[in-house]
């Protein structure tokens, strides 16, 4: 069993591995970078680079998520008829919440050279709802799932939804620059 579930996990971890260095590529970090970033945001090709990362990191996430959700739930094929297009409702809602958080990182990209309070407030305010409609939608999604599988396999479903969640998260944060540095 313990072979098995890090058979599943290691793809993950190896995106959540090169994840960074990808995007590091278009994030500026140095303070020759920071100054030109300053003059002239980011170039076309650096906003299109962060638009394809972003597109190939949600599709890759995306597809290993219901692979490894599949692996681990171990459902029976009755369950699995029951389950399944559930959480195609969910991921499809999922993905639009994402899209607030793809919009703030946007964002964030867009204005991190020349960050003043209110657009820092306004980003952090941004995050903190995106996350309350995260939780909200995992909390709707526990609720059907145990309505129609019942609460030890929804709560298998939400507890491993939230570590994938958690290692996307990671990800993310760790390839985003700190404030002000």
């Amino acid at each position: 069993m313990m072979k098995k579930r890090i058979a599943v996990w290691l793809p993950l971890l190896v995106l959540v591995a090169t994840g960074p260095a990808a995007l590091a590529q278009v994030t500026p970090k140095s303070s020759a970078t920071k100054s030109q970033s300053a003059q002239s945001s980011a170039t076309p090709t650096q906003k299109k680079n962060m638009q394809e990362y972003i597109e190939l990191m949600r599709t890759n996430v995306r597809d290993q998520k219901a692979e490894i959700m599949g692996s681990v739930m171990q459902l029976n094929a009755a369950d699995a008829a029951k389950f399944w297009p559930i959480y195609s409702e969910y991921d499809a809602e999922l993905a639009k919440v994402n899209d607030l958080r793809v919009a703030n990182i946007k964002d964030y990209a867009a204005n991190y050279s020349q960050m003043t309070d209110e657009k820092a407030d306004e980003l952090i305010q941004n995050a903190v709802n995106y996350r309350k409609q995260r939780a909200e939608l995992l909390a709707k999604y526990y609720g059907q799932v145990k309505g129609a599988l019942g609460a030890v396999t929804a709560a298998r479903f939400a507890q491993i939804e939230d570590q994938l969640l958690l290692i996307i998260d990671l990800q993310i944060a760790s390839s985003l620059p700190i404030v002000g540095e």
